[in-house]
């Protein structure tokens, strides 16, 4: 599949213009927050509707719609935590859950950022080794078999107010495995929370919240890239089209999964994301894909 590059950075997204961009901004938005690989599907439905790559510095970018999308979903959350820990450094209650839980959250987001920038030369230069079909498909099988584990050997009785540093770290050092296309950082952080016994809506919600610095980093950090790059206006036009209806698609997807682990489990996804693996792989070696 062709690529197109700015001054190094894959950006395949701005020849793809503003109707292709907005579709794909749909799709990233789902399947960036879904535990179901937003790489993978970003490589299958272009290379299916017979479009150019959007390139990983799109993938990168669309992180600030998940962004928007977990701040306004989980905004009640996120308000508790921080009117809860600026009231415990005032009273210098440094016992206080919600100071002690955010501070969790810093040192778990420690791992993915050092990763991040001893291989953010590798993670969106054009054409990097690591988004090739082969490596995406495995890794989504692989995903996929840890999640089906998670469920069948885990209790699930676990609620979020039991959760310790220890689990933050254990959560926070899966989610450098985020990095490898196909992985997901929602599908990472997802299943480890699962395996620490956490009840399935309670470990989306750990997910979501503990996800939320390293999501902030990186878009953050793609837009300063793509600044540097020097991206022309339409290229800028075209990105933030995408970004808004990615948001919006994005948290439709939280509201979704949050339903169906309530109700159901986890091993919908599980069946998705062999699948999806198994079409890449497939399709790869069969030549239908490239």
């Amino acid at each position: 599949m062709a690529t197109a590059c700015t001054n190094g950075l894959d950006t395949g997204f701005v020849d793809l213009g503003y109707m292709k961009v907005a579709a794909l901004g749909v799709v990233q938005g789902i399947s960036e927050l879904l535990p179901i690989s937003s790489t993978a599907h970003m490589r299958i439905v272009p290379a299916l509707l017979g479009w150019k790559d959007p390139g990983s510095a799109f993938s990168a970018a669309m992180q600030l719609a998940a962004l928007a999308a977990v701040v306004s979903y989980f905004w009640g959350d996120i308000r508790a935590l921080a009117v809860g820990s600026i009231g415990a450094i005032r009273r210098r209650d440094f016992n206080d859950w919600t100071f002690r839980f955010v501070l969790w959250i810093g040192f778990a987001t420690v791992p993915i950022g050092l990763a991040g920038i001893l291989l953010s030369h590798t993670l969106n230069t054009c054409g990097s080794p690591l988004r090739s079909l082969p490596v995406i498909g495995i890794s989504c099988v692989v995903m996929a078999a840890l999640l089906a584990l998670a469920e069948l050997y885990c209790n699930h009785k676990r609620t979020l107010d039991h959760v310790s540093l220890k689990d933050a770290l254990i959560v926070g050092f899966a989610q450098v495995g985020a990095l490898v296309p196909g992985v997901s950082r929602s599908g990472s952080t997802l299943t480890a929370a699962l395996f620490l016994d956490l009840k399935r809506e309670e470990a989306a919600r750990f997910s979501f919240l503990l996800g939320l610095p390293a999501i902030a980093l990186a878009g953050l950090k793609e837009l300063w890239e793509l600044h540097k790059a020097h991206l022309d206006f339409h290229g800028w036009s075209v990105l933030s089209l995408g970004l808004l209806v990615a948001s919006i698609s994005a948290f439709a997807a939280i509201w979704g999964l949050l339903r169906i682990l309530e109700r159901f489990s986890a091993w919908p996804f599980v069946a998705y994301r062999a699948f999806i693996g198994v079409v890449l792989l497939v399709g790869f070696y069969g030549g239908f894909l490239v």
